[in-house]
């Protein structure tokens, strides 16, 4: 009789790897026969058909000035519709790794509406010249959030991220992803989430991480990137990240998650420029051409992000790695925090926004505080004029 441990060992998995959906166009044959025969090998795939909602939705973002009744709303999805049939209208979408099949708008329609409630923070203008932006990301804790929070703006056109690492329970106190996903690549992970909000959207993963061996292909191949992020552990990568972007010209950001720092070189404006601003110029270089141990990882660590400038319970942790602790701590908070405050700074600098290199801090500990509050005078009424400009916000 077989085991249940047998029975579990033996049970079915979905490829680990894969992190790209399917698109399927019904008004396409043979994609239509592609899908018939997903359903007769996933007889139990879990579909999600929400397509006229997405209809409406778009009916409205045609016709912003207009206020739809619920029937009038029905009546203008069916004209968009016309005559093709609505099971052909977009595209449906595979997720392999969990089995969903959800129907969507195809990609310009979708695109539009999803990113409507951006404008005009983000204008229509600004979101197409994003389109053409490529970022890389190393390292994927912090990382996870600014590919996130980059996604969600559609603030990219393509997206490279890289991550030797597989995702432990430990690492769930900062990065959001579920407990099914641990022992599942990092950058895999990433990428699913990304293609699960939007799967129009370009993810190339380096579930190797990145090395000697691939650093330029990942910073030049298909096309140089326009921003890299340096969000991972290794001091060795970390030094090799930024001199091989240097050469080629690359910006660099990073954030810490410790006081909210971010540090920015922009080596694309400066071509001169001294990797992490000079502050490495006393140390041995060398040495990242070998393992290192902690000790010898402490003193970059400490001129990478400033001594004198950690929090105090930062500095107070950092000499107890490899002690009392196994390494130095994240928080969700910080990591949240990173992940927006490089995305808007990314968004800016590929704008032409923002030019500068440097080091700023936004730490919530200094900027909320009892002795900051300040509560504006409350006004009771608006007058005729802000309630005519107010009327469709």
């Amino acid at each position: 009789m077989t085991s249940l441990n047998d029975r579990l060992q033996r049970a079915t998995v979905p490829d680990r790897e894969c992190h790209r959906p399917e698109f399927l166009r019904l008004s396409e044959p043979g994609d239509r026969v592609r899908m018939e025969a997903l359903l007769d090998r996933e007889p139990h795939v879990m579909v999600s058909d929400d397509l006229r909602s997405q209809l409406g939705e778009l009916v409205r973002t045609l016709n912003p000035s207009r206020i739809f009744s619920t029937e009038e709303r029905e009546a203008a999805v069916d004209r968009h519709l016309g005559d093709t049939p609505a099971e052909e209208y977009g595209v449906w979408v595979y997720y392999p790794w969990s089995r969903r099949l959800v129907h969507l708008l195809d990609e310009a329609e979708f695109a539009m509406v999803r990113t409507d409630r951006n404008r005009n923070k983000i204008t229509a203008q600004e979101q197409a010249e994003l389109a053409n932006k490529r970022i890389g990301v190393i390292g994927l804790s912090v990382g996870q959030s600014i590919c996130l929070t980059l996604a969600l703006e559609r603030g990219f056109g393509e997206l490279r991220i890289a991550d030797f690492d597989t995702l432990e329970l430990s690492n769930l106190n900062r990065i959001r992803s579920a407990t099914y996903e641990m022992g599942h690549a990092k950058a895999v992970n990433v990428a699913r989430e990304i293609a699960e909000l939007d799967p129009f959207l370009k993810v190339t993963v380096y579930t190797e991480g990145l090395s000697r061996s691939n650093v330029d292909r990942f910073l030049t191949e298909g096309g140089a990137l326009d921003v890299l992020v340096d969000e991972c552990d290794s001091v060795d990568v970390k030094i090799m990240g930024r001199l091989r972007a240097k050469e080629h010209g690359i910006p660099v950001v990073m954030d810490t998650s410790d006081r909210g720092l971010i540090d920015v070189e922009r080596f694309d404006l400066e071509p001169d420029r001294p990797i992490m601003h000079g502050y490495l110029e006393e140390l041995d270089l060398s040495v990242i051409e070998r393992p290192m141990t902690n000790a010898e990882k402490l003193p970059f660590l400490l001129a990478m992000v400033g001594t004198d400038t950690l929090s105090d319970r930062m500095k107070a942790s950092l000499p107890e790695v490899g002690k009392t602790l196994v390494t130095w701590p994240q928080l969700a908070s910080g990591v949240t925090l990173g992940g927006a405050i490089v995305a808007d700074l990314i968004r800016r600098m590929c704008l032409g926004q923002m030019s500068s290199s440097g080091r700023w801090w936004v730490d919530l500990n200094d900027l909320l505080t009892e002795a900051t509050s300040a509560v504006p005078p409350f006004r009771k009424t608006i007058s005729p004029a802000e309630q005519d400009r107010l009327r469709y916000v």
